[in-house]
């Protein structure tokens, strides 16, 4: 072979008198008195070269001009480590290669960060606009090659179970699913535009339309929507679709999928994964997506709160609010200090304050004592189970600003608490989200216009549209949302109806799905599916601490590739080529 016979992490004892080569990059070069000593690394694993002046004078006054992330291939006998230089932290640690020929590949020229020392911290731009060079640090590769597996145990499954991959357009409809489009001009109709996928939602459904009953894909979509450390402007999912089935149908294929998913690690997954409703996730924990790897569950304590003479309480009860908290099991060694720096920290989240209370052998300290009767507090002591030395966290607000306040105080404090195992992974389903949700005065889909209303619940949509469930559910790992899916509808007139409600007019309709609509008027089957977001499951698995971390070449939060320095300005003659002309 040209290049080499065998990779960085296969020479053993057993090659030793062998003649070999190996190529790869200069990882560590060492000088150590005429005797040269190379690291050379590829993807797989280190070799160690070794070049004696006092044996190859030329060969060593070539190999003493190598520097680091040149790349080289090397031609030479493998030899035993001399007694005591072995190193048990490679698998090639009991052997090294006597160079007897060396080609210089390619140079590098000086490296904007360190490659062979990767506990040295790097700036995560710098990071990104040589992402090349971070790959080769291990980790991101690592991730890609992981990523690699879990797509491949995948679509094996999927396969088996009688799933077809079929590839959707990604040159589509400008439709309104929730984010902006990123659009893509049309040079042959001037005027008109291109976007890019959100979803593949309304071409897979259209594939149960044709009758292709399971359809699978890993797809990529696009969301012009502000970043988080698990956002991206493109982003892969496991998109799946299926005709004639109802969630408890879905629900075992899926949890499977994620065993087989998993498995790839090595890491084991109990069935059936738990269920929870929407309603009692948010009563719980605040949220629909709940990390249950540790307590700390919510509970409502406004009827204790009446027997305050607290007008905080007194003011949220008179407007329709809730007072509510948890319990944290020997919290009552939190300093003033600390419940100071909490209580800042829940009014980032639009809370007033934070009340807390001890319950301590010698009776309770609380910044609310005053305010009601020694027999109110061990009544509410009693309703969390709360024992000596535990503390009571409480917030009184609106609803939405208790919950919201009181999830992110839970999970600050389970975190700083080390009430988990940063290695267990608990999955929950969460079902029976609204329909609908009211946003600046307006009715919106709390998932997309195409969920299904639970049968049960149809008959409130002329009178109570927001009091509607949906059947829709999400897979939450840990407290993030993994996949999301719902019933879809499957007949035209309750979809026209649900698209009325939305405040679409029919023109609007039919100017943006008449092509839907009529699909669906020529007989349609029950049809649901589910899409799993790859990236962030990645991101958990690798405990990666965001999306960029498992992505080939991501982009930052202002959704720059700072690699190709893209968005780019692009040229005149493009522009009047797609009759584009820029106005600022």
């Amino acid at each position: 072979m040209k290049y080499r016979t065998h990779r960085c992490n296969e020479l053993s004892l057993s090659n030793v008198g062998e003649r070999v080569r190996v190529s790869g990059w200069v990882h560590r070069y060492r000088n150590h008195g005429g005797v040269v000593f190379i690291d050379l690394r590829d993807r797989f694993g280190i070799t160690q070269i070794v070049c004696r002046e006092d044996e190859k004078p030329e060969l060593h006054q070539l190999v003493d001009s190598v520097r680091s992330e040149w790349v080289l291939s090397v031609e030479g006998t493998v030899c035993r480590r001399l007694e005591g230089m072995e190193n048990a932290n490679l698998a090639t640690g009991d052997i090294e290669v006597e160079i007897e020929k060396v080609d210089i590949l390619s140079k590098a020229k000086n490296l904007p960060f360190s490659i062979s020392d990767d506990h040295i911290h790097v700036n995560e731009e710098l990071r990104l606009e040589y992402r090349y060079l971070d790959m080769r640090r291990g980790q991101i590769l690592d991730r890609l090659i992981y990523r690699h597996k879990v797509m491949l145990a995948c679509r094996q499954y999927m396969d088996k179970q009688g799933f077809t991959e079929v590839v959707t357009p990604v040159l589509g409809k400008s439709t309104p699913e929730g984010a902006r489009d990123y659009l893509v001009p049309s040079r042959i109709y001037p005027g008109s535009f291109y976007a890019l996928p959100q979803s593949p939602q309304l071409f897979k459904q259209i594939l149960m339309v044709g009758g292709l009953d399971r359809y699978f894909q890993i797809a990529t979509c696009f969301r012009d929507e502000d970043l988080r450390a698990d956002r991206q402007p493109e982003f892969a999912q496991i998109d799946i679709e299926m005709s004639f089935a109802t969630p408890d149908d879905l629900f075992p294929i899926i949890e499977q999928l994620v065993v087989e998913m998993f498995s790839v690690q090595g890491i084991k997954i109990d069935l059936p994964l738990p269920r929870m409703t929407y309603q009692e996730a948010k009563d719980l924990y605040g949220t629909d997506k709940p990390d249950l790897r540790f307590g700390l569950q919510l509970r409502d304590c406004r009827e204790h709160a009446k027997q305050f003479s607290f007008s905080i309480f007194l003011d949220q009860l008179a407007q329709g609010g809730t007072i509510k908290g948890f319990c944290v099991p020997g919290g009552a060694d939190m300093s003033r200090k600390q419940l100071d720096v909490y209580t800042e920290f829940v009014k980032r989240y639009g809370a007033m304050g934070l009340v807390w209370i001890k319950k301590q052998e010698n009776g309770l300290a609380s910044n609310v004592a005053k305010f009601a009767s020694e027999e109110v507090f061990d009544a509410m002591f009693a309703d969390f189970s709360a024992k000596d030395n535990d503390i009571l966290l409480l917030i009184a607000a609106p609803e939405s600003i208790a919950n919201q306040s009181l999830d992110h105080l839970r999970r600050l404090i389970g975190k700083e608490r080390n009430l988990y195992n940063e290695s267990q992974y608990n999955f929950v389903w969460i079902t029976d989200f609204p329909l609908f949700a009211k946003e600046e005065g307006k009715i919106c889909s709390e998932h997309h216009p195409f969920t299904s209303p639970l049968d049960e619940d149809i008959s409130l949509l002329d009178t109570d549209p927001l009091s509607v469930r949906s059947s829709s559910y999400d897979l939450v790992l840990n407290g993030y949302e993994i996949a999301s899916g719902s019933q879809r509808i499957h007949n035209a007139d309750l979809q026209n109806k649900i698209f009325s409600i939305l405040e679409l007019s029919p023109e609007s309709i039919k100017e943006k799905f008449g092509f839907f609509i009529d699909a669906l008027s020529f007989g349609t089957p029950p049809h649901l599916g589910i899409a799993l977001g790859l990236d962030r499951i990645m991101m958990v698995l690798t405990g990666a601490e965001g999306i960029r971390e498992v992505i080939a070449f991501p982009k930052t939060q202002k959704a720059a590739d700072l690699m190709m320095n893209a968005p780019a300005e692009i040229m005149t003659s493009q522009l009047k080529e797609l009759n584009i002309k820029v106005t600022s």
